[in-house]
Parts: C-alpha cells; structure tokens; sequence
C-alpha cells in the first residue's frame, strides 16, 4: 500500500477532496438560505402590494409584525406598485419555468420514486439545481419521459398542462406585457407563485389561495 493509500484508507485522515466535497454541500446550504430569506423579503413586498395587511404576512411568513414592517420599509418607493398579474397562462420564461417546477413536483409525489425526474426536483428545492437553460430542459425531458412511460396512469390535466408550458418556453413572447405587471417582480419571485399556482391549480385547490384581503 502507497503513502497516499494509507491516508485515504487506514489512517483516518480526511483528504482534501473529502473536504472539498464537505464544504460544497455547505456552501450549497448556505447559497439556498440566502436565497430563500431574499425570496421571502421579495414576497413579502408582493404581498403587501396585493393589499395584504402587515399582521396578515407576518403571521402567515411566521414573523413578528415589526420584522415584516421593516422588510415592507427597505423596499417602499414613492411609486405605487405595478398590480401584479396571477393568472396561470402567461408567457414570460420565468413564469413558464415556475410552472415547470410545479407540475415536476406533482408528477414526482403522484410517482414516487418511479418519477425520473424526483432527482432533479429535489436539487431545485434543496439549491443545487438553478434555472439555467440546460437545466430547464433537462427537466423538460424528465418530465416528458414520465408523462410518456406512465401516461395510463397519469391525471390527464398533467399533459394538458405540459403540452401548454412547453409551447411558451419554444416561442418565448416578443415583448413583455408590464402593463398588466408581469416584470413587477424578480425571476425568482414570479417562479416561485407560478410553482405554487399551477400547484394547486393541478390539485382543484380553491382560489389557489391567492384572493386579496
């Protein structure tokens, strides 16, 4: 056995690519921590501009109404905000990736670990995975596979809903509809409501639970 055997093996050393991939995976955490507290200072902003009462997002966020009052403040413009569009069938990318997203997470818990694109779902949610192109049509293909090998079986809301997500993302709009406050929020934002919304849109939820009030 060579030098660099007996550290790798027998002596209970830890070798700089352990730590390299140990400090990775903390890295990944850290990343997706200060992503989601962004995420949640953003929403709160949506929210407020929804005409959502500050005890309302503080109870909902499981924060103190000071903190939410705070976060509200650093973003306050004198500018009334842009109403913001939640409708499911629009057609700027991030809004198409959202709804990706959220129809991949109901294919993956309808399937279980049959569904192949679990993996790929749980590295968006977990941080290890972002938006990019590629990725997105590496989850495109995944979620097509699934619908193709387990069409039988399949809700058939779930075609419908992909056949229609993936025509947006081939012929990406020629300009943005601001007016009716599509760029009103940043790309994460508007990912995370339409995951949520074509969601519950899928699962008959009420309303979405986006209502104002």
């Amino acid at each position: 056995m060579t030098g660099e055997e007996d550290v790798r093996g027998d002596s209970g050393s830890l070798t700089e690519e352990q730590a390299e991939r140990m400090f990775a995976g903390m890295n990944e955490v850290i990343r997706a921590g200060e992503e989601m507290r962004g995420l949640r200072t953003e929403m709160i902003r949506v929210l407020a501009g929804l005409g959502w009462t500050q005890d309302r997002i503080a109870r909902l966020a499981d924060m103190s109404q000071p903190a939410v009052s705070k976060q509200a403040a650093k973003h306050r413009t004198d500018e009334p905000p842009t109403p913001m569009a939640l409708s499911l069938d629009q057609h700027d990318a991030p809004w198409l990736e959202g709804r990706l997203w959220g129809l991949a997470e109901e294919i993956s818990e309808t399937l279980g670990e049959a569904a192949r694109c679990s993996r790929y779902v749980d590295a968006l949610a977990r941080g290890r995975k972002r938006f990019t192109p590629r990725n997105v049509d590496e989850l495109r293909r995944l979620v097509e596979e699934d619908l193709m090998l387990h069409r039988e079986g399949m809700p058939a809301g779930y075609r419908k809903a992909y056949d229609r997500i993936s025509r947006g993302l081939d012929v990406p709009p020629k300009t943005a509809a601001t007016s009716t406050g599509t760029t009103a929020a940043s790309a994460s934002v508007r990912r995370a409501l339409a995951h949520r919304i074509q969601r519950d849109h899928l699962g008959d939820a009420p309303n979405g639970g986006w209502t104002n009030g």
